[in-house]
């Protein structure tokens, strides 16, 4: 029988794959009822609805969905992830 490796904070890391954009969307943020609050939202585009299916001529454009993000920092393109570091205290001016 195996002993499970030992776990080492010096070589914790976010794997690659966990931050990667998500396919036909974006991280937007709106603004909250205070400068320093940002509410994280996903704007998620669409196809378009063809017009039958023996034509793609005269396709319906869709518009592009927006819902609350709730995957949190790892998605966003301009995070920068440390897990060691721990997530920053964003809120800690209006707490």
């Amino acid at each position: 029988m195996n002993a499970p490796d030992k776990f080492y904070a010096r070589d914790a890391h976010v794997d690659e794959a966990a931050v990667q954009p998500l396919p036909n969307s974006r991280k937007i943020y709106a603004q909250g009822s205070r400068a320093d609050i940002r509410v994280p939202m996903r704007e998620i585009a669409q196809s378009d609805t063809p017009a039958s299916s023996l034509s793609t001529e005269g396709a319906e454009k869709n518009p592009s969905i927006v819902v609350y993000d709730t995957s949190g920092p790892y998605t966003d393109p301009d995070a920068s992830i440390d897990v060691r570091s721990g997530l920053p205290a964003l809120r800690a001016r209006w707490i």
